[in-house]
């Protein structure tokens, strides 16, 4: 059973636009569903930005933000049956509870579960785990990884192998398993097809090496920022090109690089969670997929404000 209140190190943003600022916080044990894990690694990504910066409609503040996460489950409130304290977990911002209309429909993976409580920043049972300073600090995307410890609903894990190095892992809960999967499982590339990929950030690499892995002969990437470049060929990338490179638009230039356009284009989308983020990390384990190559900088919980300098830096 969950033992008491967690006093622990988290980056807080408490109003739009300001850095993070690094606090303790007391973290609540979980309710009922509910899981409490020790966070070990997180990583960065744009969303993160776009609601500190203000512009995300369903932003509430003040917040712990941070999506792509993984960890150590701590405890375990009562009727969680899935996990138990000690498994190797990542928590999934698109939760699959597998009863609702969305997860038994295969086209789809937005389950609705949690949806509204999730927009609104609190767990399913209207409140929040956290606070700091007397004051009560909202979740975000149902995950809130930017923590050394978070809470989640127990429908918004992955177990995942326990062999499997977290700092990178972590990826695959957002990014990674976008674009990989929207090659693989939405897009159902066919082998010697030709395929562009517009923005060659963490998700675009995933879907050009999905591409590549469902067998396309020619990819091509799309990116205004060249330093992504030499990364997208690593990836699998035929060529690379600019937008601004050209007095036409990009689509024409597409048009007559492949004599009549491309079989398939990617501006990426989701998938399902529970039952594919596993299968990643086993594919990783075996060499299957890149992971580590999406790494460039890892820093202590501290330096977060460095990290986000970085990912707007094209870093």
């Amino acid at each position: 059973m969950a033992s008491g209140v967690i006093k622990c190190k988290a980056a807080v943003a408490w109003e739009t636009g300001k850095p993070l600022s690094i606090e303790e916080v007391e973290v609540a044990p979980p309710k009922a569903h509910e899981v409490r894990i020790k966070i070990v690694a997180t990583a960065l990504c744009h969303t993160d930005a776009y609601t500190l910066s203000g512009a995300d409609p369903e932003g509430c503040f003040p917040v712990i933000l941070g999506h792509e996460g993984a960890g150590i489950v701590e405890s375990v409130g009562e009727g969680v049956t899935k996990v138990k304290p000690g498994d190797t977990v990542i928590p999934l911002y698109i939760p699959q509870c597998g009863e609702c209309k969305f997860c038994k429909n295969p086209k789809t993976n937005l389950c609705q579960k949690i949806r509204v409580t999730q927009g609104k920043g609190l767990m399913p049972d209207g409140t929040s785990r956290f606070t700091c300073k007397g004051k009560q600090i909202y979740h975000f995307m149902g995950t809130s990884t930017f923590s050394e410890y978070t809470v989640v609903a127990d429908i918004s894990v992955a177990k995942i192998d326990p062999a499997a190095p977290l700092d990178k892992v972590c990826l695959l809960g957002c990014g990674i398993s976008t674009g990989y999967g929207a090659a693989v499982n939405t897009a159902k590339v066919e082998p010697g097809s030709t395929c562009a990929v517009f923005g060659l950030g963490g998700v675009g690499l995933a879907a050009i090496m999905g591409c590549k892995a469902a067998g396309a002969s020619r990819i091509i990437g799309i990116d205004i920022n060249k330093n992504t470049y030499a990364k997208a060929k690593e990836f699998g990338a035929a060529e690379c090109i600019s937008p601004q490179d050209f007095e036409k638009p990009i689509q024409e230039v597409l048009v007559e690089m492949t004599d009549g356009g491309v079989d398939y284009s990617f501006e990426c989308v989701g998938w399902k969670s529970v039952d594919n983020v596993p299968k990643l990390v086993t594919d990783y384990m075996a060499k299957k997929i890149k992971v580590d190559e999406f790494v460039t900088h890892t820093l202590p919980i501290d330096k977060i404000n460095e990290a986000f300098d970085l990912l707007h830096r094209g870093k």
